[in-house]
């Protein structure tokens, strides 16, 4: 662990438990906001790819009423 962790960590547990409490919900909150960026990017690049192959017309399309009644089999509705 570097210095400067290791003395922000020391000085995190020194708060109060309600801070340290939000401390923690922040910084685990950040870490999402990147998970959440990275997950964004990565659906953008599919749909691209999904609206290529069906401009091309090499996308297998279903309709979406066989899509809904599969849907109703697998959940038992």
């Amino acid at each position: 662990m570097s210095t400067l962790v290791e003395e922000l960590s020391a000085r995190a547990r020194a708060l109060p438990p309600e801070d340290r409490a939000r401390l923690a919900e922040d910084l685990l909150e950040s870490l999402q906001e990147d998970s959440e960026t990275e997950a964004e990017a990565a659906w953008d690049h599919e749909i691209e790819r999904r609206v290529r192959e069906v401009k091309a017309g090499t996308a297998q399309l279903i309709p979406a009423e066989d899509v809904h009644a599969a849907a109703r089999l697998i959940h038992g509705r």
